[in-house]
């Protein structure tokens, strides 16, 4: 049953219509991608699922709830966490204090450090899950931009989510931070969180996602399992603007786009 189900939502900005009959779910114990390219309305679903965007119409529905007409700090406190695209630290406090934060306005124990038997050092362990205990003490806008977004998913799981939101999580790591961040998102939906993740890294969605769904001018033009996704001549012409079934194409010889679609922008 899915956790969160977005259901016919439309957003339009004076005569612009960013997100356009937009539907699609994302599952507890699963990683869900959202891609597509540049402008294509990603945020702004993402804004709409957390209650920064009232939908012009359609609903978002949670843990079986309408919760369309919550205000921000209801659903994050009935589970819903997010990260941004553009980094939103405290860069005055230390990356400690960040995380102290969310966590002292969460309140509760969290679940997975609790189990642990380590409560009572509850910060450190995420700091330590995520990777970045060596910058505990370091002011936030010291560190450098992977290490911020890290940051950002330790403030978001202080809050202990069901739902978890990634607006370009992977942005700023380098290939074995990015492994590391792979590793830690399975580990997080063996867990039973369930993750929907914008992210621009092809590499990392293919090889995290078990179902992508992509957005195009603010549409759904796909949805399926990667393999599903790299195939689907929609998608190929959305991002590429040629199809590889496309004999016309083929016969210039671009029959083989994998390397492309591989390198594929959010």
């Amino acid at each position: 049953m899915a956790l969160l189900e977005v259901d016919d939502v439309i957003v339009r900005f004076g005569g612009v219509t960013a997100v356009n009959h937009a539907s699609f779910t994302a599952e507890p114990g699963r990683i869900t991608g959202l891609i597509g390219p540049n402008g294509a309305g990603k945020t702004t679903c993402f804004n709409v699922i957390t209650g920064l965007q009232k939908p012009t119409s359609g609903r978002v529905r949670y843990r079986d709830r309408d919760v369309t007409g919550w205000p921000v700090h209801k659903r994050a406190g009935h589970g819903i966490g997010r990260t941004f695209q553009r980094l939103e630290a405290f860069g005055s406090l230390t990356v400690r204090d960040n995380v102290r934060v969310a966590r002292d306005i969460h309140g509760g124990p969290l679940a997975w450090v609790r189990a642990s038997g380590r409560s009572s050092l509850e910060i450190d362990v995420l700091l330590d899950r995520v990777g970045i205990a060596e910058y505990a003490d370091e002011r936030a806008d010291s560190i450098p931009t992977g290490t911020a977004r890290l940051l950002e998913l330790a403030r978001a799981l202080a809050c202990d989510p069901r739902l978890l939101l990634l607006d370009e999580p992977s942005s700023g790591l380098d290939e074995t931070e990015t492994d590391a961040f792979g590793a830690l998102l399975r580990d997080l939906a063996s867990e039973g969180v369930a993750i929907l993740m914008v992210e621009h890294d092809m590499d990392l969605v293919m090889s995290v996602c078990e179902e992508i769904h992509v957005l195009d001018f603010g549409q759904i033009i796909s949805s399926g399992t990667p393999a599903e996704i790299r195939d689907d001549s929609a998608v190929q012409r959305a991002y590429l603007g040629y199809s590889a079934d496309d004999p016309h194409e083929a016969a210039n010889g671009l029959g083989d786009h994998t390397s492309e679609m591989e390198a594929i922008p959010s």
